[in-house]
Parts: structure tokens; C-alpha cells; sequence
């Protein structure tokens, strides 16, 4: 997992909104931004604050997991 501190390129990249959210306004969403070695997560309230990015396996190791919750 990595973490950055600053926005970055995040401008660069095509972030895709959750389709749940838990107000139903869309507002308390997380938005995923993928590139080929990279997902990239961010919070919907703080566009410009920094990003998490998992590699791929990891991705799809906690989308397993949280689908099983």
C-alpha cells in the first residue's frame, strides 16, 4: 500500500464514484481510480487530499473480503 501526501497526477486520472453511499445523497463515497499497476482510492469529500494506492492483488483480495461482509 502506498500513501501520498499530495494530489499529485491524481488530477490525470478517471475516478469512478461508489454506487452505495451511506447518506443516499452521494456525498460519504470513497472513488477508485485504476491504472495497469494500480488502484488508486480516495475519499468523495476530499478530492484534492491524498489517495491510497493498492496493487492489484490486494485490490482484489480486500473486494473479496468486504463483499463477504
Amino acid at each position: 500500500m502506498m500513501r501520498e501526501t499530495s494530489a499529485g497526477d491524481a488530477y490525470a486520472l478517471e475516478w469512478f464514484r461508489s454506487s452505495y453511499s451511506s447518506s443516499g445523497d452521494g456525498n460519504d463515497c470513497v472513488e477508485v481510480a485504476t491504472t495497469p499497476g494500480t488502484v488508486h482510492v480516495r475519499d468523495s469529500k476530499s478530492v484534492p487530499g491524498p489517495h491510497v494506492g493498492f496493487g492489484p492483488t490486494a485490490w482484489a483480495d480486500f473486494v473479496e473480503y468486504a463483499a463477504g461482509s
